[in-house]
């Protein structure tokens, strides 16, 4: 997969009606790797929030936010990220969509001093995965392969302050409160058995 290459035909026509291919060919060589450095690693701790892009089999995309306490998301390596996944809606559409195609996007952003980071790869999900017990609140575990790694301009990142992180959010000795939906009669037949207390 690290073959794949930076512009396919679509990109290319564009980039020639724009008259920006030089450029995008300059890009490419001056800020496309594929391993993780230093100053990603120092960037994706600080991070409390990242988007991923998925597809099914057939190709039909999905887009998630993800979200935890800075550092939720861990660099194990220059090559392998480690994402917990934590209690949701149940409907698996993000990492569902790894188990019938592994090609994801990530894009981390810092809204406070703009920033991005943008990485493509390969993951996998595991419910076994050893680093479970690392991540407080981790029903799976999501390890990411990259095989492309590019900042972004921030220029049109608006600039935001995080007033407050989600009372969701896991984290050691922590028990979260349910969240509200959870508690409307119109989904409490639907629910496993562990989020049904009180019934």
């Amino acid at each position: 997969m690290t073959n794949v290459p930076m512009y396919h035909d679509g990109m290319r026509q564009l980039q020639d009606i724009r008259e920006t291919r030089p450029l995008a060919d300059r890009l490419e060589q001056v800020i496309k790797r594929t391993a993780l450095t230093d100053e990603d690693r120092a960037f994706i701790a600080r991070c409390a929030m990242f988007f991923i892009a998925t597809a099914d089999a057939d190709g039909h995309p999905d887009c998630s936010y993800k979200g935890g306490l800075p550092g939720f998301v861990q660099v194990l390596d220059d090559g392998t990220l480690a994402i917990p996944d934590y209690d949701g809606n149940g409907m698996y559409r993000t990492w569902g969509n790894v188990l019938v195609n592994p090609h994801i996007g990530l894009l981390f952003i810092d809204f406070e001093n703009p920033k991005r980071l943008r990485i493509n790869g390969t993951a996998s999900v595991a419910e076994d995965d050893p680093l479970r017990e690392a991540f407080p609140g981790s029903v799976f575990i999501v390890r990411v392969t990259p095989t492309l790694i590019f900042p972004n301009c921030p220029r049109y990142i608006h600039t935001m302050q995080i007033v407050e992180t989600s009372v969701h959010s896991p984290r050691c000795d922590y028990t979260p409160p349910v969240p509200a939906w959870k508690t409307f009669e119109v989904f409490r037949d639907a629910l496993p058995a562990r989020d049904r207390s009180g019934e």
